[in-house]
């Protein structure tokens, strides 16, 4: 976690599908991602090694751009941390699973954003967890579906 002044956000969510499947998952970066949560971001891939994701993310809203640049660093097989920088706010996140019974899997995730330039003060804790926990359960219900798809009956 980064040690720039930030507030900390934390959530934890369960996911039924086994560790192994889960990371692959949630690490395999693309650029249909935003299309599973149907935000209207664009994501370039621009590097996927073994160890290392980088991608680009540009938002348009009323007010202008939204553009981030993220660097992502794998710890298999449970762990990976991703900073970014952008035009208007910096973001230091830790992601770490563990298994929890039969094929299911918690991800344990702590970030801190702080604004940059033009960009607004961090929302409130709880507020801010919940928009994190509700974008999650739309990635979460994405990964379920693909993993039953994958997984013979």
């Amino acid at each position: 976690m980064a040690s720039w002044p930030a507030p900390l956000y934390e959530i934890r969510i369960t996911f039924r599908a086994p560790l192994s499947f889960t990371f692959r998952w949630c690490t395999d970066y693309t650029s249909q991602d935003p299309e599973l949560l149907r935000w209207a971001f664009q994501r370039k891939v621009v590097e996927k090694g073994p160890r290392r994701r980088v991608f680009e993310e540009l938002e348009v809203s009323p007010s202008g751009w939204d553009w981030s640049r993220w660097v992502v660093t794998l710890h298999p097989p449970n762990k990976w941390h991703a900073e970014a920088v952008g035009n208007l706010r910096d973001w230091s996140v830790d992601y770490l699973l563990t298994p929890v019974g039969d094929q299911r899997t918690e991800l344990w995730l702590r970030l801190r954003r702080r604004p940059r330039g033009l960009g607004r003060r961090n929302p409130g804790k709880a507020r801010f967890e919940r928009v994190l926990l509700t974008m999650w359960k739309g990635y979460g219900r994405a990964l379920e579906r693909d993993y039953r798809r994958r997984t013979p009956r």
